[in-house]
């Protein structure tokens, strides 16, 4: 058996002439079948999973326990993780206040080709300001009916109350959430907006100039001076960049959803970056996999790189500075009166 020690012969006694039916001797401290120990089979999952490639994995092994662990051996011993990972996926979910959502893609092989598959991901607020990741789904791409079926599956885990979506302005997306999350106010990431806006702008010594415009409306007081600024900026523009214009007129409104909520949680919601940061975190530990077998084993290696540890996000509080309002034990204490934390 290959333990953390190295190789070891065991001996296991045989029992001879028994009555038929009867099961022969074998130490309950064993499995059978089992070549490995079980925990240097979790030892090398976990390595795994924080993103030490197979390859490293069979080197340390080799060094340390002085025996050759094969990178299948690995890939199979991360299916320990299975149970911890799909319990975490399934788990009941509650009232949730604001949901932002993202996909990021990685690739897979499927139907003996080379494909990108994305990974979608939903980050959630609830009523007290904790913000935790509430799943995580592979699907061929981000068309509406995957999206559609991994919403789906959050509302039928207990999501509810949610009062504001945040994401992209992906067609898939948008057509998604008005068929499962109907009259449900949407904020289109505005880190996104200021990206598309470039693709209008007819002069490269035009950007940055235009970029800080259109910071100039997010950052209005209130609803009523934003949209007095995208104004401004709609008839600055009319002559010198027309398409933009029009494009900013049409758009940039998708960007202002979040002035009808709370000042104090403006800030972390009109955008998707929370979701883009932990993506920038798991993929630190997924880039030593630059392809993955099948979705299931991308599924299983996003999850994980979540679970373990529990999240990056698992219990921060987002929307709220005050100490007591954070420490409080009811919605209202933690939200305030006029829901400002």
């Amino acid at each position: 058996m290959k333990s953390r020690v190295g190789e070891i012969a065991l001996k296991i006694p045989q029992v001879r002439d028994l009555p038929e039916g009867a099961e022969g001797f074998y130490p309950k401290s064993l499995e059978k079948g089992q070549r490995s120990e079980r925990a240097l089979k979790l030892a090398l999952a976990e390595m795994y999973i924080h993103g030490v490639s197979t390859r490293k994995v069979t080197k340390i092994t080799e060094e340390l326990c002085g025996l050759e662990v094969t990178s299948m051996q690995v890939s199979r011993a991360t299916e320990l993780l299975d149970e911890q990972v799909k319990a975490w996926r399934n788990r009941k979910l509650g009232s949730i206040r604001y949901l932002i959502l993202d996909a990021r893609y990685e690739k897979v092989r499927h139907g003996g080709s080379v494909i990108d598959c994305a990974v979608l991901v939903a980050l959630g607020v609830d009523e007290k300001g904790k913000r935790t990741v509430l799943g995580t789904s592979v699907a061929l791409s981000e068309a509406e009916v995957h999206w559609r079926e991994f919403i789906s599956s959050l509302q039928d885990r207990g999501m509810r109350n949610v009062q504001m979506v945040t994401s992209d302005a992906h067609e898939g997306l948008k057509k998604a959430l008005r068929a499962t999350m109907s009259g449900v106010p949407w904020q289109r990431c505005q880190c996104h907006l200021q990206r598309n806006a470039q693709a209008y702008v007819p002069k490269v010594s035009m950007r940055k100039q235009v970029a800080a415009d259109i910071r100039k409306i997010f950052a209005g007081s209130d609803r009523k001076e934003a949209d007095q600024k995208l104004e401004d900026f709609v008839l600055a523009y009319k002559k010198t960049a027309p398409r933009l214009a029009e494009w900013a007129e049409k758009n940039i409104p998708e960007g202002l959803t979040v002035f009808e909520f709370p000042v104090s949680h403006q800030k972390r919601m009109r955008t998707s970056n929370g979701i883009e940061r932990l993506n920038k975190e798991i993929k630190r530990r997924t880039r030593v996999a630059t392809l993955f077998p099948n979705e299931a084993s991308l599924l299983r290696k996003r999850s994980a790189s979540t679970v373990f540890p529990p999240g990056l996000f698992g219990c921060r509080t987002v929307t709220s500075t005050n100490t007591s309002a954070r420490n409080s034990s009811t919605p209202k204490e933690a939200w305030g009166e006029d829901g400002r934390g």
